[in-house]
This record gives structure tokens, sequence and C-alpha cells, in this order.
């Protein structure tokens, strides 16, 4: 839902034709790592909300969880991949 509302939340982005949207929630040993996967059949990225997917999906832990640990950390994100649209194909490397 976050995703398809982008464009109200961020200022300047345009309101795209979203395809699919997908949101990931993985264990990890210090908590979760939240991954978001965008499609459009529009001639753009959709890189802003595959990122506001992802930071609203850590907000929401946040306020699920927030009675037992108030102390949790949100961080490092960051677009991983991104396939089309006018500057092409991106892969963001190990580091």
């Amino acid at each position: 839902m976050a995703a398809k509302q982008t464009s109200a939340i961020i200022p300047l982005c345009h309101p795209l034709p979203l395809t699919h949207v997908g949101v990931e929630l993985t264990p990890t040993r210090s908590g979760y790592r939240v991954e978001a996967r965008v499609r459009t059949s529009a001639q753009t990225g959709v890189e802003m909300e595959a990122l506001v997917a992802v930071a609203v999906a850590a907000l929401t832990i946040y306020d699920m969880v927030k009675a037992v640990d108030k102390s949790m950390v949100m961080g490092d994100i960051c677009l991983v991949e991104k396939r089309g649209g006018r500057s092409g194909h991106y892969r963001r490397r190990p580091g």
C-alpha cells in the first residue's frame, strides 16, 4: 500500500501504474531484512516506490513491537537492483 502512495509522500514524485508490489521479511540474527520488489509498465523507474515500501514496512514492524523494545534501529535502506528506465540496469556492489 505504501508503494502506491509514494507520489503523495515524496515531493515531485508522480503517480505510476504499478503492476506488481511485493515485500518480503527475512529473519536475521539481529532482526529482519526487508526487501521490496516493484514493477510498472510505464517508461520510468520505480526505485522510490520500492524504497518507500521498505521504509514503511520497517516502520510498521517498529509500531507493532515498540511495546517490547523501543530501542530498535531501522537503517541501511538502499537500492539493491534496478532494471529498465532511462538509466538502464543498476546493481549495488557488495560492501
